[in-house]
């Protein structure tokens, strides 16, 4: 079989792809490769046989070459006139009175196609503005609509825990997450704490999502009111590395209960 080669392009955009004439690549070479419609440079992310559990060889497109000097020299080119696009497609974006934020442009490397990322709180009817770009760059456009959390992986940057975005180094799909995700960890409900760089709930919330569920299950839930050898009190907080549960009671001590103690608690439901 055929080495796997992961490419990575503009925005943190991966995909694999065959290398059956065996180009010898490391990390951080450049290649050209097999698009849907001519061709498309990007840069080595990963190889090896681990690949193969990322996706079917059947169903990949191939890499064709080593860039050259000049091929080199094109995609630097690509970069500018990315920018230039941008510019155009902003104005006629406001023309057409369109409600969508521009995000990205991305030229293919052979320059058949240009691809513009936007954002958008609805649907978009973009067909006149694809018309009027077409018209304008004598090429394929394609207007992709993304999410704000897809922004952030285009542009990248750093998390509050000083490491590069989950989404821009290996997350490749976004899970829903909800305010109950923060609350089964009990996590204090500050949006400034809770939220990434897109403005949305910290995809690492759910990492330890099921670990907090699965040690939660054996406890009563908070505030429960409970009898114990000292009398009753109230579930204020279970720690659940160390497997214990804080209760408070009346007279305003607190007592700290392994999980096994709580077996032999009784639950005291008001009346």
């Amino acid at each position: 079989m055929s080495d796997l080669v992961e490419i990575v392009f503009k925005g943190e955009r991966k995909e694999l792809f065959l290398n059956p004439l065996q180009f010898p690549f490391q990390v951080g070479d450049y290649a050209i490769v097999e698009a849907e419609r001519g061709e498309d440079l990007g840069q080595v992310n990963q190889t090896g046989p681990l690949l193969a559990c990322k996706g079917s060889p059947t169903e990949l497109r191939r890499i064709l070459r080593k860039p050259s000097a000049e091929d080199m020299r094109r995609y630097l080119e690509n970069r500018q006139l990315e920018q230039q696009a941008f510019r155009v497609c902003l104005e006629k974006i406001r023309a057409h009175g369109l409600p969508m934020k521009l995000v990205d442009a991305e030229y293919q490397f052979d320059r058949s196609k240009i691809t513009f990322y936007f954002t958008a709180e609805q649907r978009v009817d973009f067909r006149a503005l694809v018309r009027d770009l077409a018209s304008h760059f004598k090429t394929r456009i394609e207007l992709r609509q993304i999410g704000v959390r897809d922004e952030a992986r285009r542009f990248g940057g750093y998390g509050m825990c000083g490491r590069k975005l989950c989404c821009t180094t290996w997350l490749k799909e976004f899970e829903p997450i909800t305010t109950q995700t923060a609350k089964d960890q009990m996590l204090p409900l500050n949006p400034q704490k809770l939220s990434g760089l897109c403005g949305r709930l910290l995809c690492c919330l759910m990492y330890e999502r099921a670990f907090y569920r699965e040690i939660l299950a054996h406890f009563p839930k908070l505030k429960t009111r409970i009898r114990t050898p000292r009398g009753v009190g109230v579930i204020e907080k279970i720690d659940v590395f160390r497997r214990q549960a804080h209760v408070r009671h009346e007279d305003g001590e607190e007592e700290i209960l392994r999980e096994e103690d709580l077996r032999n608690c009784e639950i005291v439901t008001t009346k």
